[in-house]
């Protein structure tokens, strides 16, 4: 099983994509606050459908909280400032998948102080990023590939 983290949603409607999409891959999702929404905003639940109940979900006060309660994971940080690909890396089972907000990606000090950790999803040029939902998702079903998606259907 993966592990999706969220720091610092903004947009309602890409973390009930990303709920939807970790229910349905039965991977777990970690939401760091502050949320830029209500996690039960209704936009959230509508876009997550009849899934959250389907859905394993922690909540985490604070980034320095996630990396306490998560002491020992592998994690992998995907920021448009990184070097390496996300199809060059070899996703362990279990491991954190961990990307940041809409309007600002993730803190930088985990980007560059983990450069062999970081990845990013190619692009053209002199374009910002992807959705979030769609990079998760895309990054998501790249490291269950991996594993021959274990036992999905």
């Amino acid at each position: 099983m993966f592990n999706i983290v969220l720091i610092e949603p903004e947009i309602p409607q890409n973390t009930g994509n990303i709920s939807r999409t970790c229910a349905c891959t039965e991977t777990r999702l970690h939401l760091v606050r502050p949320y830029g929404f209500e996690l039960s905003d209704r936009t959230v639940k509508r876009a997550g459908l009849d899934y959250w109940d389907k859905l394993d979900v922690t909540e985490y006060d604070s980034i320095e909280d996630f990396f306490v309660r998560n002491k020992g994971g592998e994690f992998y940080y995907f920021s448009t400032k990184a070097k390496k690909r996300y199809t060059d890396e070899k996703f362990p089972d279990g491991c954190y998948l961990i990307f940041g907000k809409e309007t600002k990606g993730l803190p930088e000090n985990l980007v560059f102080g983990n450069p062999d950790k970081a990845l990013r999803i190619p692009m053209g040029r002199n374009l910002r990023s992807l959705n979030l939902s769609n990079s998760v998702a895309l990054v998501l079903y790249e490291a269950l590939r991996q594993h021959d998606f274990f036992d999905l259907i």
